[in-house]
Order: structure tokens, then C-alpha cells, then sequence
């Protein structure tokens, strides 16, 4: 399963942290994109108004345009009352090209969005979305530095990497985890998870299992995300 390589060049990267902390390339079969993360703009308003209508239509015309030219190899809204509303995965040559991509969304463009960009790293294991698009629920994990983060490397954080590398393997195995992979700007955020199950409260008891996320290295929110159907393995 691919997922099980990337989790194995994920090892050969961060064998003393959850994730990446540097932005090189974590192993050949790696491929780095970069992360849109959709976040509510100075514009953002709850009101329906006739301009808020246009611009989210023209918002969407938009990721379809993204998709369908794989410009973007997956994407979609962020369905709960959080902070992020949506995100791209670009596959762009450079930050400065993702950047102007995200940056010519209609909603960015209007301020109703603001683009926060990340590298973001994977294998290659996006399909191509069926078509016409139509969408369908996934949840989305994004690991962050949890209470107890420390980027010393010692017999305690090794073991629980292991621990916590084990885990994901299980998970993978089960093929409720579909998609992982890291960050590689070592900020804040450390990598994501992709959850193909039945309901936000199974993602969430899967991300829960996790040792680093148990013992406070990492911390885990998970989200409803819509995606387009046939994209993910």
C-alpha cells in the first residue's frame, strides 16, 4: 500500500520527531506540494448576501479549474465552524507559483478568505477526480506541537516515535488512514491525516490512538472536509 511507503520515508526523515523540521526533501520518492490553507478572511461575513453568493460561486468555479488542470491534486471545503473553510494541495513549481494560484481564488482576492501557505510532502498517491466533480465527505487530522513538544532527540522521544510510527502503520493497514504525510516548514503544524470512515467521531477515536498525540508530543484537530470523489485511495 502506498500509504505504507510514505510512513516508511517518513521514518528515514524524523526518526526523533513526528514530522519534518527541515524544508529539504525528505527521500526520493517524496514529492513536495504546497498547502492552501483556506482561512476566514478580514471580509468574511455569516450574512448571505448577493456579493458573498458571487463571490463563493466564482470561488468554486475556481477549485474546479484548479483540479481538472491538476493544478491542485486535491481540495475541498472544511465543513465545521472552525477557522480554516477550506484548503488546496497545489502542485506547483515553486511557493511563489502556489502562492499566486491561491492568491487568484476569488474569495482571497475579495477578502473573504486569506491563503496561509505551507510545503506540504507525499507520495504520489492522489487519483484523478471523477468527472463531472462531485464531492464527498473525508475527515482531515493536522497535527500540531502538542503541550509536551521538544525537538530533542532522546531514548524517550525515540521510543515513542516508534510507538507512534507503528500506530500509523496499523491505521494504514486497516485502510481508514489513506492519505499522511509532513510539513516542511517547521512550524506549528506538523503533518496531516486523511480518514476515510463513517463518521467525524470514528476519525477522531483513530487520530486519539495515536502515542505522540497520548503522551502530548503531538496534538490532533480533526475536521469534516469534502473532497472530490475518486481522488483519494
Amino acid at each position: 500500500m502506498k500509504l505504507l511507503l510514505i510512513i516508511a520515508l517518513l521514518l528515514l526523515v524524523t526518526p526523533a520527531t513526528s514530522f519534518s523540521q527541515e524544508k529539504t526533501a525528505p527521500a526520493s520518492k517524496m514529492v513536495e506540494f504546497h498547502m492552501a490553507l483556506l482561512k476566514r478572511g478580514p471580509q468574511w461575513t455569516e450574512k448571505k448576501t448577493p456579493d458573498k453568493t458571487e463571490i463563493l460561486a466564482r470561488h468554486r468555479a475556481y477549485f474546479t479549474s484548479l483540479i481538472e488542470s491538476d493544478r491542485a491534486v486535491i481540495g475541498g471545503p472544511i465543513t465545521d465552524d472552525g477557522e480554516i473553510v477550506g484548503l488546496y494541495v497545489l502542485r506547483a513549481k515553486s511557493a511563489s507559483q502556489a502562492f499566486a494560484w491561491a492568491g487568484a481564488d476569488p474569495a482571497v482576492k475579495a477578502g473573504y478568505f486569506s491563503a496561509e501557505m505551507h510545503p506540504w510532502w507525499s507520495e504520489e498517491v492522489m487519483k484523478k477526480a471523477a468527472s463531472p466533480i462531485k464531492m464527498t465527505p473525508a475527515y482531515i487530522g493536522f497535527l500540531s506541537r502538542g503541550e509536551k513538544w521538544t525537538p530533542e532527540k532522546t531514548p524517550e522521544t525515540e521510543q515513542l516515535q516508534k510507538a507512534h510510527m507503528a500506530n500509523i502503520n496499523r491505521l494504514a493497514e486497516t485502510k481508514k488512514l489513506v492519505v499522511a504525510g509532513p510539513f516542511g516548514d517547521n512550524g506549528q503544524l506538523r503533518g496531516i491525516f486523511v480518514f476515510k470512515v463513517a463518521s467525524l467521531e470514528e476519525a477522531k477515536e483513530l487520530a486519539a490512538t495515536d502515542p505522540s498525540v497520548q503522551a502530548g508530543r503531538l496534538a490532533i484537530e480533526v475536521h469534516p472536509w469534502l473532497v472530490p470523489e475518486g481522488i483519494l485511495p
